[in-house]
């Protein structure tokens, strides 16, 4: 909601079906994941189209599909999309919402692939064959616990196209306090790697992500999204380790000092 009390004006991620589902629809598909985040990443989606980068959708820890289904909405038609998850919780009939989603808002089984697993039973060789190719842009929103992540940044780490993004949910989540300096560490271990930007939340529940990617396919992102999300722009930015990344916000606003 803006000040005077209406609803805020959806991103446009520069395609037409992604743009319709996460005016329309996204909010009736259950999960926690911002309609803010889900633009900007469907954007960036977008510009990898754009730019040529071809490759397949990840996504760890799928819920009932929310972002899952904005994301897959904007692969071109030679691409396909992976969903893992435990599919157990909140009950067992999680799996046939997730498909009943998916179907209700135009994402074909034939586009898509929906794998029943722990990722902490799985390896990267297993999850290159279930994709197919290299993914351009993978989402990972699994168990919380620090270990979990670290495993999931192991896992996917060799599967990302050299022009790919990795994006982390629940980044900066008072809940999960943790989960930074597992990024850090692992962001450490990886030089090459880089925070392109981070994308702030909407409240506790629809929590900040950061997208990573190579530190030499930031220019092809950095300058793009500071221009076309202009007035989303939080003006300091994040420092990382002696890396400046993009923020976006939903409000920014600095505290004025008189």
């Amino acid at each position: 909601m803006n000040s005077a009390g209406a609803p805020e004006a959806v991103l446009k991620t520069g395609n037409g079906v992604v743009d319709r589902f996460i005016a329309q629809d996204y909010e009736n598909v259950l999960g926690m994941s911002s309609r803010f985040a889900a633009a900007i990443c469907g954007y960036v989606m977008h510009r990898q189209t754009e730019l040529g980068i071809s490759g397949q959708l990840l996504e760890i820890g799928t819920f009932e599909g929310r972002f899952f289904i904005a994301m897959a909405l904007g692969l071109t038609a030679n691409e396909r999309a992976l969903g893992i998850d435990s599919f157990d919780w909140p009950d067992e009939g999680l799996l046939e919402r997730f498909h009943a989603n998916c179907a209700r808002h135009g994402l074909k089984r034939e586009r898509y692939e929906a794998l029943k697993a722990s990722t902490k039973n799985l390896k990267s060789d297993e999850l290159a064959r279930a994709l197919g190719g290299k993914a351009r842009f993978i989402h990972v929103d699994g168990d919380h616990a620090p270990e979990s992540l670290r495993n999931d940044l192991d896992l996917v780490a060799p599967l990302l196209h050299p022009k790919g993004i990795i994006c982390l949910d629940d980044m900066l989540h008072p809940a999960y306090p943790l989960l930074v300096a597992v990024v850090r560490d692992w962001l450490r271990q990886r030089p090459d790697m880089r925070v392109l930007c981070i994308v702030d939340r909407e409240d506790i529940a629809a929590a900040a992500k950061f997208m990573i990617c190579r530190a030499d396919v930031v220019p092809l992102f950095e300058d793009d999204l500071l221009k076309t999300f202009a007035a989303k722009v939080f003006p300091l930015g994040a420092q990382f380790d002696g890396h400046l990344a993009v923020v976006l916000t939903p409000h920014p606003r600095l505290v004025k000092i008189n």
